[in-house]
């Protein structure tokens, strides 16, 4: 059952490695919400990446199943967050993540 990954796999999870990477030093990095709310959606893609790549290597639906999962999520964190994205912008007139400070009230 678990043989070992050809070169493909390999080269698609580290890809998708790169990819969750690029995706936590946009959330750690950028001071605008919107860039952020972007690095969150690359993460999100390359977690899907790398369960399509297990989901492809072992012969498994779980993996894939998970992926179609993880793309609810983004469709609904894309609306919700969007929305969210919209109403601080009206309230606040700002994007910047260091000027949000709703809690602080």
């Amino acid at each position: 059952m678990f043989e070992i990954m050809q070169l493909k796999h390999l080269v698609l999870l580290s890809v998708s490695g790169v990819l969750f990477a690029i995706g936590l030093i946009g959330v750690i990095t950028r001071r605008n919400i919107i860039l952020v709310f972007i690095s969150i959606e690359i993460m999100l893609n390359a977690a899907n990446m790398a369960f399509i790549a297990f989901a492809v290597a072992y012969n498994e639906i779980t993996p894939a199943a998970a992926a179609v999962f993880v793309m609810a999520l983004a469709v609904v964190e894309a609306a919700v967050g969007l929305a969210l994205i919209v109403t601080l912008h009206k309230r606040r007139g700002t994007l910047a993540v260091d000027a949000l400070n709703l809690l602080k009230h």
